[in-house]
């Protein structure tokens, strides 16, 4: 586990507060409560629970893995490759998006703290959050199994804040679930690191079609 302040630096790369607008997003989720797909905590559960396991994991993560790979070997052919890859792998205009502007404003954020290497991904149309969170852990000495885990468990806790309020669902109910789901992550995170290049990639479709029908949804509350 990471110590001392590489822990502390972890804690604040995680924390709802960071100001890359992750709240904004829903992943389709919104779409879903409104098409009636999830009604209630175990719906949330099992929704969450795919993601997680069917794309998240085998994309975003292992993607992750590989430019936390490319920042420390200071590879930047590299990280340009799997930064592309993984928003090729995006199924909507709406994920696509959501990827680029998050991981713009991270760069944003991180030349702020000096870390010069995020000046080059301000607009560059390929940037994601995974590109610039592997950096930025990188650059504060976080190992790659720390990274992934406190990734998915960003990713995890943003997802169930959303279903609070969409659901919507108590503050308690929402805990419960985001207790339940983060004893999957230790998991997720050993398989994406043991992914071949040829293995990686995953989707949900449910998500997928979720996304693509929020696009056109009249009334919303999410960019996603």
């Amino acid at each position: 586990m990471a110590t001392d302040i590489r822990l502390v630096r972890l804690l604040q790369l995680v924390s709802p507060s960071l100001p890359i607008g992750m709240y904004s997003y829903s992943q389709g989720m919104e779409r879903a409560i409104d098409d009636g797909w999830l009604v209630d905590a175990n719906d949330c559960y099992q929704w969450l629970y795919g993601i997680l396991q069917h794309a998240q994991t085998p994309t975003d993560a292992a993607f992750l893995s590989r430019l936390h790979q490319a920042w420390l070997v200071g590879d930047s052919a590299a990280v340009a490759f799997w930064s592309a890859e993984l928003i090729a792998c995006r199924e909507t205009q709406e994920l696509r998006d959501e990827d680029r502007k998050t991981g713009q404003a991270l760069a944003r954020l991180l030349i702020n703290f000096d870390l010069t290497e995020a000046q080059v991904w301000l607009r560059e149309p390929d940037a994601t959050l995974a590109t610039l969170f592997s950096l930025a852990a990188v650059k504060w000495g976080i190992d790659a199994q720390d990274t992934l885990t406190a990734y998915l468990w960003g990713w995890l806790e943003n997802q169930i804040l959303s279903a609070i309020k969409l659901v919507p669902l108590g503050q308690v109910a929402g805990q419960q679930l985001l207790y339940r789901l983060a004893s999957e992550i230790p998991g997720c995170v050993q398989r994406a690191l043991a992914l071949a290049d040829s293995e990686i990639g995953g989707s949900v479709w449910g998500q997928v079609v979720a996304s693509s029908r929020h696009e056109m949804q009249y009334s919303r509350l999410f960019r996603s």
